[in-house]
C-alpha cells in the first residue's frame, strides 16, 4: 500500500492507536502533525471537526479510528487482528469501544487536573497545535489549559467530588490488565486484536506518557507498561505466524466485568437520556453521582454494538451471554438484554470538538 497521511498531533489519544495499528500491520504513514488552520481544512473536507483523520493515497478521507481501522482490515493487508470465532470478535469490539470511550474521562482527568501534568500538555499544544496562533507562547499556553478545563472537567462532571470514583477508573482498569497481562503477550492471547488497539490509546498517549499516570502504572501494573512498549514497537513479522485467538481467556473476566459493572450501564443511561431529549445525564458510578452532557455519538456506539451482537448466530451470541453473565452475576444479565434491545435506526455522530 501506499503512503498514508496521519493528520493527528503525537500527544493524541486517537493518533496513537492509529499509529499503533498502522505500525503493527507494516503500513507505511506519515504523521502530519496539525495547527489550527490545518484542522478546520481537514474539517471543511471531512465534515468532522476530530482527529486523527486518513488521507488515502486515492484521494479519499476517513475519520474515527474504529471505522478506519475497519476498513483497512477489509482492504486485508498483512496479519489479521479481527478473530475469526465471530464470539470471540464480538467481545474484542466491545473492549475496543470500552477502551476508546470509557477511559477517556481518566485520561483527561489526569491530563489537566494535575499541575505537573497540565503545564506539560499545555505547553506543547502550545507550541504544535496552536503554532499558528499570532499570540505570545504565554498566552497560548493559558488558552489552551482554559479550555481543555472547562470542556473536558468541569463540563464533563469531574470535580472534587467525582475525581476519586474517576481515578478508581484507572485504577480499576490497570489491575485488570495487569491480571490478564502477566500470563500473555495480548489481552486475548499471542497476537494483537482491536480490544488491544482499543485500550493501547489511553494507556499510550495518556496514561504512559503523562507524569502522574505514569508513575502510577510503573508501580501498579508493570505488565500493561511492557505491553504498551510492545505494542507500539510490534512488526507484521513479529505475530504473523501466531494463531488468532479461539477462545476466551479465563483472566480476562475482571475487564469484562468493569465493562458490564460501569461502561454498559453508563450507555443505558445516555440512551434513556437522549430518547427523552434531555441535554444532560445524571448517573452513578462507584458510588458517586455524575451529571454530564448527553453523547449522541456513544449512543452510535451502542448502536454499533447491538448490531454486531444481533448479527451473530445463535450459538454464538449464547457462547457471548455465558461469558458476560458469568464475569458480573449481578449485571451480566442486564448487558444481555442491553445488547438485545432493537438497534434502532443508524445515526450519525454529530460531535466535532476535537479530542486529543
Amino acid at each position: 500500500m501506499s503512503l498514508l497521511r496521519v493528520h493527528g498531533l503525537d500527544l493524541s489519544y486517537f493518533t496513537g492507536k492509529l499509529e499503533a495499528y498502522l505500525r503493527a500491520k507494516g503500513l507505511p504513514y506519515e504523521l502530519v502533525e496539525m495547527d489550527t488552520r490545518s484542522f478546520r481544512r481537514c474539517a471543511q473536507i471531512t465534515g468532522v471537526a476530530q482527529m486523527p483523520q486518513l488521507e488515502l493515497p486515492d484521494g479519499q478521507w476517513l475519520t474515527d479510528s474504529t471505522p478506519i481501522i475497519a476498513h483497512l482490515e477489509g482492504l486485508a493487508p498483512g496479519p489479521a487482528i479481527y478473530p475469526e470465532a465471530p464470539a470471540l470478535c464480538f467481545i474484542a469490539h466491545l473492549l475496543e469501544d470500552f477502551g476508546d470511550e470509557w477511559l477517556w474521562r481518566p485520561a483527561m482527568h489526569y491530563r489537566w487536573s494535575f499541575a505537573p501534568d497540565a503545564r506539560r500538555a499545555s505547553e506543547r499544544l502550545a507550541r504544535g497545535l496552536l503554532r499558528d496562533v499570532p499570540l505570545p507562547l504565554a498566552w497560548r499556553r493559558w488558552l489552551i489549559r482554559q479550555r481543555q478545563q472547562r470542556r473536558f472537567l468541569r463540563k464533563d462532571g469531574v470535580d472534587r467530588q467525582t475525581a476519586p470514583a474517576v481515578e478508581q477508573v484507572y485504577l480499576d482498569v490497570l489491575d485488570a490488565m495487569q491480571s490478564c497481562l502477566s500470563s500473555q503477550e495480548f489481552l486475548l492471547g499471542k497476537r494483537p486484536t482491536q480490544a488491544d488497539f482499543g485500550l493501547f490509546g489511553s494507556m499510550f498517549r495518556h496514561f504512559a506518557s503523562d507524569p502522574t499516570p505514569a508513575r502510577i502504572m510503573q508501580a501498579r501494573a508493570p505488565a500493561v507498561l511492557a505491553w504498551v512498549n510492545r505494542l507500539w514497537h510490534l512488526t507484521p513479522q513479529q505475530f504473523s505466524g501466531q494463531p488468532l485467538p479461539a477462545t476466551l481467556p479465563v483472566d480476562l473476566a475482571p475487564l469484562l466485568r468493569l465493562v458490564c459493572e460501569d461502561y454498559l450501564p453508563y450507555l443505558d443511561c445516555n440512551e434513556r437520556a437522549l430518547a427523552a431529549g434531555a441535554r444532560r445525564l445524571s448517573w452513578q458510578s462507584k458510588g458517586v453521582t455524575f451529571n454530564t452532557p448527553v453523547h449522541r455519538y456513544r449512543l452510535c456506539c451502542l448502536q454499533q454494538l447491538r448490531q454486531h451482537y444481533q448479527a451473530l448466530s445463535r450459538e454464538a451470541r449464547e457462547r457471548v451471554d455465558g461469558w458476560l453473565q458469568s464475569s458480573s452475576v449481578d449485571l451480566g444479565f442486564f448487558a444481555v438484554s442491553l445488547l438485545q434491545r432493537a438497534a434502532g435506526a443508524p445515526l450519525q455522530a454529530t460531535e466535532t470538538a476535537y479530542r486529543p
